[in-house]
């Protein structure tokens, strides 16, 4: 069986980070009062869009090594 679950992650979290990175840059700046003035959704969309990236660099990697030789059985 050849299924990665990094490449499914990957690419919802991806979406998910460029979701919050694009409600951070063009959200309301009132809700930013809420929130000690941190720009919550950016931040965390930049996390969330990193581990994204990550996730599929991991499973693209994966699928270019060649598959291990069988061992003795």
């Amino acid at each position: 069986m050849n299924f990665d679950l990094r490449l499914p992650l990957g690419s919802l979290f991806l979406v998910f980070g460029l979701l919050l990175v694009g409600e951070g840059v063009l959200g309301d700046p009132s809700a930013r009062a809420r929130s000690l003035g941190l720009n919550v959704n950016l931040y965390w969309g930049a996390v969330v869009l990193l581990f994204g990236v990550l996730m599929l660099f991991l499973a693209l990697r994966a699928r270019r090594r060649p598959p291990d030789p069988p061992g003795p059985q």
